[in-house]
């Protein structure tokens, strides 16, 4: 009797002990000098990164590839701001 619910507990506390998946992004501004360029963006973050803090050291190094420098993380959001930021974001909508 004691292991037919020791399994349960178990797929429980599992269950409980996993990390929460849930969708992170950051809309940003960014740089580029000589000749001066700016662009606003949308870019996915992995879940350790759901801070503006996080989301810089995650965005910067990537934008900084192609010659962008970040200015500013503007805010984190989820799934549901997606949509309302991608014509702005044009084709900088989570191209980074």
């Amino acid at each position: 009797m004691k292991h037919a619910l020791l399994i349960p507990m178990l797929v429980l506390a599992l269950l409980a002990a996993a990390p929460a998946r849930a969708d992170c992004y950051a809309d940003y501004k960014a740089k580029q000098d000589n000749p001066l360029r700016l662009h606003y963006g949308v870019a996915r973050l992995p879940d350790t990164a759901c801070t503006p803090q996080a989301a810089s050291r995650q965005l910067a190094p990537r934008l900084a590839r192609e010659g962008w420098t970040l200015l500013n993380i503007l805010s984190i959001f989820g799934p549901e701001g997606l949509e309302q930021r991608k014509d702005s974001a044009g084709p900088y909508f989570l191209r980074y």
